[in-house]
């Protein structure tokens, strides 16, 4: 799976929150000042290039739909990022957020009590 830039990962955003979709209707979800269409479709173009999305045609326009679901992208993305930056260990995430004061021990009690009922 090709790694997102930035503008595509926000694209894939809308498009996981649409389903099937067309440009303007991806370009509405965007905050004002949303970028312009053409840098949308433009954008829509690499991802569909990267197999993200699937497009078919609709009269004279591409109606696009997500090929990859957004938990299978979260995964192999979060997968990469403890592996780079936490010596491929979900422990050391998070302890670093724990120092950091970015998670409460009340948070770590409710991630504890989830791993727990996941085992039984």
């Amino acid at each position: 799976m090709e790694k997102l830039t930035l503008q595509e990962e926000e694209a894939m955003i809308c498009i996981w929150e649409l389903g099937n979709c067309f440009i303007k209707d991806i370009v509405a979800k965007y905050p004002v000042p949303a970028p312009p269409y053409t840098t949308v479709a433009s954008i829509v173009k690499n991802l569909e290039r990267k197999h993200y999305v699937k497009a078919k045609r609709v009269g004279n326009t591409y109606q696009y739909a997500p090929a990859i679901a957004e938990s299978e992208y979260k995964r192999t993305f979060m997968s990469g990022f403890v592996r780079n930056y936490f010596e491929d260990s979900y422990k050391e995430m998070v302890t670093f957020f724990a120092k950091e004061q970015k998670i409460s021990a009340d948070e770590l009690q409710e991630i504890i009590t989830m791993i727990e009922q996941g085992k039984s």
